[in-house]
């Protein structure tokens, strides 16, 4: 009895270490997001070095992301875990000091990488931590939960700060929950007695890594820069021969940085695209619904803080919902009914804008955040299932990659996407020809809500740039719910059977 409490208080303390490390991932989206203005003022710098604030971090951190899990696997979680809070730590408090945007978006760019290493580290910890069922269920639905914590009130608590303690509060803060995670891995995990088995596929991870990196660059520079631009165009284009390669290295390396069996499964393929669903189905909404609410519709901030608040909040109880509910239905039916919940609070929220917008937004929002809250506490737990323990670093890693990656992406896919639907209203409403350049810059301010500047584009065409962007919100929210459908039936055909365990060959080692 007495040995079975320490134990239990490890347990405890280890799977809080692993929510204030995933709370971190948030963190480091909403805070530096509500900093940015403070930043401009104080510092000065373009749009472009104000935008790399947030964009250095969505980098490395989704490129990094698959080489961390390997890492794990082969040095140990612990010292991965620690490690990578080390630096998290170092650089973010470091971040306060920069005199200079340039500096700052370095430092975003490093400590995207401690991040990373950090998190694939706690998650790849906490699936040998519980027993598979509802035990492991309820842990990763808190996980899930810490994530709805930092979105939910993570930028009231970075506007708190910004207006008690400046810009520069916000990181320090940011480094404290850092340092409280470290100190809570360092005395809840025990060393593990595993010394590394072989090395690092190098190869693979350089172009994974690269070719990542590249398909990212090239994505977040697109709703500014366009398809025609060169730099985007190379970027793609390298960024598919490099993944090419890293399919060919895989294939033929000794210990592979991805097992790509992991492909041959269907169940872990329709987990991957559960991965990337809440990235298109919600964090796009977290960053464009401000952006219309306050420059398209001349909402205040606080009335979009609380507009936004019925949006996140869900995600504070529905994982841990979710979680219980497996105990009668199937992970697959219940992230397959989020996505269909998803799809109708998008369409209902199409309907309530074409019709005025106003207090009747709230109900839709809702709607949307409970149907992404209940995959969002079962997809990590449904990640490693089946997985032998020296694959679960793999696994996560992959995962995570996806998850990751996928909001830098998605972000960028809508806005060029509202962009391009903005232009073609334009177009079609036009009385007289425009110069198709100046009508593309246009479309593009008026993408990111900035109504104003796409007006001093096109003077005297204030009414039939608000009309545009109108039509062209409800479209995008139209396909998105198209989107949430589809990949909600996709999920009832690629989880219906057993899933296959992919377990090392001879010449992989054990």
């Amino acid at each position: 009895m007495s040995d079975h409490r320490p134990a239990r208080t490890l347990r405890l303390l280890q799977l809080l270490a692993t929510c204030l490390t995933g709370l971190l991932i948030p963190l480091c989206f909403t805070g530096p997001a509500v900093v940015l203005p403070s930043l401009s003022r104080e510092l000065g710098g373009s749009p472009a070095q104000l935008s790399w604030v947030m964009n250095a971090y969505i980098l490395s951190y989704g490129g990094a992301m698959m080489v961390s899990g390997s890492l794990t696997d082969l040095y140990g979680r612990r010292r991965i875990w620690l490690l990578g809070l080390a630096g998290f730590v170092a650089i973010t408090g470091l971040i306060p000091l920069a005199g200079s945007l340039p500096w700052i978006d370095l430092l975003r760019l490093l400590q995207g990488l401690g991040g990373a290493a950090a998190f694939a580290a706690a998650m790849s910890s906490l699936a040998p931590l519980f027993e598979a069922g509802p035990a492991r269920a309820r842990a990763f639905g808190l996980l899930g939960t810490s994530f709805g914590i930092g979105l939910a009130f993570g930028p009231l608590a970075a506007g708190w700060l910004v207006e008690t303690a400046g810009w520069r509060g916000v990181f320090h803060a940011t480094a404290g929950v850092g340092a409280l995670a470290w100190l809570l891995v360092l005395v809840s995990t025990r060393p593990s007695r595993e010394s590394a088995r072989g090395g690092l596929d190098w190869p693979g991870a350089i172009s994974f890594t690269l070719a990542l990196g590249l398909f990212t660059f090239g994505m977040l520079r697109l709703p500014e820069r366009g398809w025609s631009d060169a730099s985007v165009g190379l970027a793609l284009l390298v960024s598919a021969l490099l993944f090419a390669a890293f399919v060919a290295i895989e294939r033929r390396v000794r210990r592979p940085m991805l097992d790509l069996r992991f492909f041959r499964d269907p169940g872990f393929v329709g987990v991957l695209a559960l991965a990337a669903s809440p990235a298109l189905l919600f964090i796009v909404l977290i960053v464009m619904l401000p952006g219309r609410f306050i420059g398209i519709d001349g909402y205040g901030a606080l009335q979009t803080g609380r507009l936004m608040s019925w949006l996140a909040a869900p995600l504070l109880l529905v994982p841990l919902l979710a979680a219980g509910l497996t105990r009668w239905f199937s992970a697959r039916a219940l992230c397959s009914l989020g996505l269909l919940l998803v799809a109708g609070g998008l369409l209902w929220l199409a309907q309530v804008f074409t019709q005025g917008g106003g207090a009747a937004l709230r109900f839709p929002l809702l709607l949307i955040g409970v149907g992404i809250g209940l995959p969002w506490g079962l997809m990590d737990a449904m990640a490693v299932e089946g997985m032998p323990p020296d694959r679960v670093g793999m696994a996560t890693g992959l995962f995570n990659t996806v998850r990751i990656s996928a909001d830098g992406v998605a972000i960028a896919l809508a806005g060029a996407l509202l962009a391009g639907l903005i232009h073609r209203e334009l177009a079609a409403a036009a009385a007289t020809p425009l110069p198709d350049s100046v009508v593309l810059e246009a479309s593009s301010r008026a993408a990111l809500g900035e109504l104003h500047a796409a007006a001093r584009l096109l003077p005297g065409q204030e009414a039939r740039l608000a009309q545009s962007y109108a039509a062209a919100f409800v479209t995008l929210l139209q396909l998105l719910a198209g989107l949430a459908v589809a990949t909600a039936g996709g999920l009832l055909m690629l989880l219906r059977g057993p899933r296959i365990a992919v377990r090392p060959t001879a010449g992989q080692g054990t």
